[in-house]
C-alpha cells in the first residue's frame, strides 16, 4: 500500500448546521450524529490542534477546504483566527484556502477578506431565480435568489475568486442551456455541476422525487458539451466546466485531478467540528468514522487500513463495467452512487448518462487529446521548466494556450 501524502483536508467547522433547508440536501440529517447539541461549533482549541497537526503532516502546500452545512455560520473572526494560526505553524509552506458557501451571509467586509487572503470561493448558485428557488429554500420556506444573487456580483465585482456550483435535480436538469448562459452573464469563468439522487425517505427503495435521473443527467451532459464547444475561440475553452476538465486529463493520460473520475478514492478525509475525523463528504457516517484529532494523527488516519478500505470500494465495479471500453475515463463515477443507489440494480448509477455522453463527445476528446500531445512534444523542454512537482494540472495547461 503506497503511503499518501496529507495534500488537502476538507473541514466542516459548523457541522451540519445550515441557515438553508434545501430539499435535497444530504448533510441537515448528519445532526443525528450529534443530536446531544443543537447548535454545533467547532472551538479554538480543536481548531489550533486541526491547523497544527496538518501543518505538521502535509508536504510544501496543503490546501484547506472550509465547508458545511453552512460554514460562514462561524462568523468571520473564526477565519481570521483560521489565517492567524496558519501563519504561526505554517513555516514556510504554500497554503491554500477554499470556501464553500450558500452565500446569504457574505457581505463587503467578508469580500475584503477572501480577496487580501487569495481565498477561492464556491458558491451555490443553482441558476435563475425560478431555477434556484424551487429547492433552495430557508428553514421557513422563504426563497433565497435574491440575497444569493446580490452577493455573487458584489464577490465578482471586488475581485474575489468564485466558482459557481450548481446542484443537478429532476427541475433543473431541463433549463442546462438557460443556467449555463446565466451564469456565463453573471460573470462565472468557473462552472461545477453536481448530479442529485438521494433515497426516498417514504421508499427505501426508490429515488427522491427531486434526484436526477439517469437519461436526464445524459442529456444534461450532451447539452452542457455543446455549449461549452461552442463557446471555444481560436480552439481554446473561454469557459471552465469542471467535469469537462477532468475528463480531458484521461485522455492524455493523467490521472483526473477530480475523485470521481479516479479508479479508486480516499485521498483525503472530513474533519467534523468536534475533530472527528471521516472517510468522505458523503460517507460521515459511524461505520467511516476514521477516529478524532485528540486522540490521533490525520496522517495516520488517512493510511489507514479503513481508509484503504474505503478507497478501494471505488474499484470494485461490475463484470460489465470492466469490459467498458470507456472505464478507464468514468471507472464508474462516484461511489456514492453506486454504493447508496436507490435502486440498487448493481450498476453505477449514470452509467447510462456516461454512455450517452461519450457516444456524444468521444471523438472530440479524443481529437482534443491528440492536439495536446503534439503541442507537448514540440514544447518539452518548456514543460520540463514549468513542471515543478505536485498535481499538474494539464488542463490549465491546454487552456493557457
Amino acid at each position: 500500500m503506497i503511503k499518501k501524502q496529507l495534500n488537502s483536508v476538507l473541514i466542516k467547522p459548523s457541522g451540519p448546521d445550515c441557515n438553508l433547508g434545501c430539499t435535497y440536501c444530504f448533510y441537515l440529517e448528519k445532526a443525528g450524529l450529534y443530536h446531544q447539541q443543537k447548535v454545533h461549533r467547532m472551538d479554538e482549541e480543536t481548531l489550533e490542534m486541526l491547523i497544527r497537526q496538518v501543518m505538521e503532516q502535509s508536504g510544501p502546500e496543503v490546501s484547506f477546504g472550509w465547508q458545511g452545512g453552512e460554514p460562514t455560520l462561524m462568523g468571520l473572526d473564526f477565519f481570521r483566527k483560521v489565517i492567524e494560526l496558519q501563519q504561526k505553524y505554517g513555516n514556510g509552506k504554500t497554503v491554500g484556502n477554499g470556501l464553500q458557501t450558500n452565500g446569504l451571509l457574505l457581505n463587503e467586509e467578508w469580500a475584503e477578506f477572501l480577496k487580501e487572503y487569495n481565498w477561492l470561493v464556491g458558491l451555490s448558485l443553482d441558476g435563475p431565480q425560478h431555477i434556484h428557488d424551487h429547492y433552495r429554500l430557508t428553514p421557513n420556506g422563504k426563497p433565497s435568489w435574491e440575497i444569493v444573487s446580490k452577493n455573487a456580483k458584489m464577490l465578482l465585482d471586488k475581485g474575489v475568486a468564485t466558482n459557481v456550483l450548481s446542484c443537478l435535480t429532476d427541475h433543473s436538469a431541463d433549463h442546462i442551456e438557460e443556467i449555463y448562459n446565466y451564469h456565463k452573464e453573471m460573470g462565472f469563468d468557473f462552472m461545477q455541476f453536481i448530479p442529485i439522487v438521494e433515497t426516498d425517505k417514504e421508499n427505501p427503495r426508490a429515488a427522491a422525487s427531486f434526484s436526477l435521473s439517469p437519461e436526464k443527467y445524459g442529456e444534461v451532459l450532451c447539452k452542457l458539451w455543446d455549449l461549452w464547444i461552442n463557446d471555444f475561440q481560436n480552439g481554446v475553452p473561454t469557459t471552465s466546466v469542471r467535469h469537462f476538465d477532468s475528463l480531458f486529463h484521461t485522455y492524455v493520460g493523467i490521472p483526473a485531478p477530480e475523485c470521481t473520475l479516479q479508479k479508486e478514492c480516499g485521498v483525503y478525509t472530513v474533519i467534523e467540528h468536534n475533530g472527528d475525523v471521516y472517510a468522505c463528504d458523503f460517507f460521515v457516517e459511524p461505520q467511516w468514522k476514521l477516529g478524532n484529532i485528540k486522540q490521533g494523527k490525520i496522517i495516520n488516519m488517512l493510511n489507514s487500513k479503513k481508509q484503504h478500505q474505503f478507497g478501494c470500494m471505488k474499484a470494485k465495479l461490475p463484470r460489465k463495467c470492466k469490459s467498458c471500453s470507456y472505464l478507464k475515463h468514468c471507472f464508474g463515477g462516484c461511489t456514492k452512487d453506486r454504493i447508496k443507489d436507490p435502486m440498487d440494480n448493481g450498476m453505477p448509477r449514470f452509467c447510462t448518462s456516461y454512455k450517452m455522453f461519450f457516444a456524444h463527445a468521444h471523438t472530440q476528446l479524443q481529437e482534443m487529446g491528440r492536439n495536446w500531445i503534439a503541442q507537448q512534444m514540440q514544447m518539452q523542454k518548456e514543460m520540463e521548466a514549468q513542471q515543478s512537482g505536485g498535481t499538474y494540472n494539464a488542463f490549465n495547461d491546454f487552456v493557457k494556450r
